[in-house]
């Protein structure tokens, strides 16, 4: 079953964030991982809980693939630079 890493993310510092980009989605890749979403228009229909900012959406083969790829050490070092020039919320979720 795919699992989803979901990253909602507002940037403080552009030219940074670009440098984590070019990091994190070959990093993502080795684990499996298909970026699906990365930055589009949102098209915010309900704001009751929650109110996105810059939706990054990557596909991995499974949940224990999407785990290994954040918790891994090579991901480690890229993940400060991304909270470093940015806040934001990461979750996993299962699919379908």
């Amino acid at each position: 079953m795919p699992a989803y890493v979901i990253v909602d993310t507002k940037i403080h510092d552009a030219e940074g964030y670009e440098r984590y980009k070019a990091l994190a989605k070959p990093i993502a890749e080795s684990y499996g991982g298909e970026y699906l979403v990365r930055g589009a228009e949102i098209d915010l229909i309900d704001d009751e809980l929650w109110t996105p900012t810059r939706i990054v959406l990557v596909r991995f083969p499974d949940h224990a693939a999407a785990r290994a790829f954040h918790d891994s050490d090579e991901y480690a070092a890229v993940a400060q630079l991304r909270h470093e020039y940015a806040d934001s919320t990461l979750l996993i979720v299962d699919g379908d």
